[in-house]
């Protein structure tokens, strides 16, 4: 008798983490469902890219609407719910801190009430962010037994998520794993976003169609991995026998400016101060100087580890903005 399959939704599936959970979910014999918001026009680019857009169902509904949401649960009953939807760029939230906190914190929160509510026993992911840190560490490091200190709307709304999820774990025995996810990109990560403005941008100068990259901060540094890898351990959190929180980083640490470094490097630019200028209107008003992740704890309990590292990711991004921009 062939078993039933499982059914997964994610939220957020049209971001950079969703299709490549999806495809990852599929290649894994699963229903996967995909929500999308109501009156929107959805862009399936990403999904597009990754080959998944014909296999996935898409369901249409609001994370600000708990009613819209438990509709959905009724209707697909799924075994995983996978909360990728977020206001996810940090710069933004000073900007729109109110529609920031109405998705990242209290949609969380109607998602978990409406889980609750109609199917109590499917097993949930909160995305969680590595920001949550802000500049704490212990001895350079952020793992898990570090205290969260947010520096930012973004991060705040985070937390206000990640101990949501702990509460109904604690409070109704629900299954709730956050994901401490730092810094993981992708060649569909979006254009806002530092590490794919500059492949973009170098990818751009290469071909003759820019003559300069502006930038705020290169002196950050950060623990970079590659989203495809994140998912897998995304999926490994809610295989576990028990709900729990971890740090899913490489334990790797770049500087933007060494980003910088290898991009240009891969396109033998040559000197890329020659090409990079500065704007302070791309500084923001508090700074989380480094994040550096421990993945020890992942590692050990579900036998996770990334596999592509910080010189090839720069590579594959890169390469494919080179790819598009041909094309």
């Amino acid at each position: 008798m062939k078993l039933a399959k499982k059914t997964a939704l994610i939220t957020g599936i049209l971001g950079q983490d969703g299709p490549y959970l999806a495809r990852l979910l599929l290649e894994k014999d699963y229903k996967v469902y995909g929500l999308i918001r109501r009156y929107s026009n959805p862009n399936f680019s990403n999904t597009d890219f990754l080959g998944v857009t014909g296999d996935v169902e898409f369901v249409t509904g609001d994370m600000t609407d708990e009613k819209s949401l438990m509709t959905i649960f009724k209707l697909i009953t799924p075994d995983e719910v996978y909360n990728l939807a977020a206001q996810s760029f940090v710069g933004v939230s000073w900007e729109q801190p109110k529609t920031t906190t109405e998705i990242n914190s209290l949609g969380v929160l109607y998602l978990l009430n409406a889980i609750r509510q109609v199917c109590p026993g499917a097993r949930f992911f909160q995305a969680s962010t590595g920001d949550l840190f802000g500049n704490n560490s212990i001895n350079g490091i952020q793992d898990e037994d570090v205290p969260f200190k947010p520096r930012s709307p973004y991060a705040v709304t985070k937390l206000y998520a990640y101990w949501m999820a702990v509460n109904f774990r604690e409070s109704y025995d629900m299954f709730c794993a956050n994901g401490i996810l730092f810094n993981h990109e992708s060649p569909i990560r979006g254009q806002e976003f530092v590490t794919r403005k500059i492949t973009t941008g170098a990818a751009r100068i290469k071909l003759g169609l820019a003559d300069e990259l502006i930038l705020g901060n290169i002196d950050a540094r950060r623990d970079w991995g590659f989203a495809g890898d994140y998912v897998e351990a995304m999926w490994l959190m809610l295989q576990h026998q028990r709900p729990d929180d971890y740090v899913i980083a490489t334990g790797e640490v770049h500087s933007i400016r060494e980003f910088l470094q290898t991009a240009f490097k891969r396109l033998e630019l040559g000197n890329w101060e020659r090409y990079v200028k500065f704007d302070p209107k791309f500084s923001r008003p508090t700074e989380v100087h480094t994040l550096w992740g421990s993945p020890e704890k992942a590692r050990k309990t579900l036998g996770w580890s990334p596999k592509v590292r910080f010189e090839a990711l720069v590579h594959m991004m890169v390469d494919s903005d080179m790819a598009r921009l041909k094309a």
